[in-house]
């Protein structure tokens, strides 16, 4: 199993924000990604954490991911936006098109956005959280542009990404109900993590080459290649298929299944639909129907195994507290690859490891 590393929050974000300067990236650019991903492992979502970075670098090297671009409107209907993210960094060119529909649904009461050609959008959660803090209710469905990973149901080998599905409502007096999720059992990038660790994935994860099950993280990291399942088996694999016609065929006029996994670029194309309550019911005519139900559930008793009920959302926000205050741990591999990554990019690996905090 690989050492675990334990790095406090404000020295990895300013390392991270070395390494994407080592891109070429401004100083903005810079901030906007390596906070992206390091706010990712304070949630517990490590998957689409800071182990992402070698892989981007990869894709700048390539040409696959541009440096300091952003979004692009190719069609303005009002309420309704397409836009091109011009194979940008994700984190910029997701709050970018943020803003775009959350200014747009402010005046007009809603907004319909399709992005495509966005390099990856990172956790999809952090899009909701926008919307939710400027009191919007939003949805979104993602669509994966790069080698297939994740088996339809009943299949034996991929056809389509993990293909996440988020969810964003805002409540009164409490914090907002975030619901984001792969439509895979797990996240691609949490086998990444679990393979880096040495550690074995949970059953009914995965399958091997020939569509046999498996607990190997190493079928979605090294070639030959198997794949990871949906979830709920049909349930999930529907959900795919769908973030894939709405984010992928119909925001981004791509869809994922082409690709030989040959390149490190991860194009996203994302519908997201968003929506000011307020233009429905006033200023707060919905928000005690909203609190009544939330208030019965979580005041259910809980089952055995379980301490309370929970709500979407509060289990990264009980991680966050809890890193904030303890550090974030980084896998021993994976901040061997980050460093690889600088050095790849001209950078001294020993300087963003001292930015890091770490001797």
């Amino acid at each position: 199993m690989a050492e675990m590393l334990l790095i406090a929050h404000e020295p990895l974000r300013a390392a991270m924000r070395l390494l994407v300067m080592g891109c070429g990236s401004s100083d903005a650019e810079a901030a906007a990604v390596a906070d992206n991903l390091v706010e990712a492992n304070l949630a517990g979502h490590d998957s689409h954490g800071i182990g992402m970075l070698p892989r981007y670098v990869g894709a700048v090297r390539e040409g696959g991911l541009k440096v300091n671009a952003h979004v692009r409107t190719v069609l303005d209907a009002g309420a309704l936006l397409r836009l091109d993210g011009d194979a940008g960094f994700g984190q910029v060119v997701g709050a970018e098109t943020m803003a775009l529909g959350i200014q747009r649904a402010r005046s007009l009461g809603c907004a319909i956005v399709a992005l495509g050609n966005a390099h990856h959008l990172g956790r999809i959660g952090a899009w909701a959280e926008m919307a939710v803090a400027a009191g919007m209710i939003s949805l979104h469905f993602v669509n994966v542009l790069a080698r297939p990973i994740v088996a339809p149901f009943g299949g034996a080998k991929a056809g389509f990404g993990t293909n996440p599905f988020t969810a964003g409502v805002p409540l009164k007096g409490r914090p907002p109900m975030i619901l984001d999720f792969a439509t895979s059992t797990i996240a691609q990038g949490k086998t990444r993590v679990a393979f880096n660790k040495g550690e074995p994935v949970p059953e009914g994860c995965l399958i091997d080459d020939e569509g046999r099950a498996t607990t190997d993280p190493r079928w979605t990291v090294q070639p030959p290649f198997g794949a990871l399942l949906p979830f709920g088996q049909h349930k999930g694999s529907g959900l795919a298929v769908l973030c894939e016609l709405l984010g992928g065929a119909l925001a981004a006029g791509l869809v994922g299944h082409r690709g030989d996994g040959s390149q490190q670029r991860v194009l996203n194309g994302m519908l997201s639909v968003i929506i000011d309550p307020r233009a429905l019911h006033g200023s707060d005519g919905w928000e005690a129907a909203a609190e009544e139900f939330v208030a019965a559930l979580l005041q259910i008793r809980p089952r055995e195994g379980h301490e309370r009920v929970l709500l979407a959302g509060e289990p990264e926000r009980r991680m966050r507290a809890e890193r904030l205050a303890q550090g974030l741990p980084v896998d021993g591999t994976t901040w061997q690859q980050i460093l690889d990554a600088a050095t790849s990019v001209g950078l001294d690996a020993q300087a963003l490891q001292g930015s890091a905090g770490l001797t």
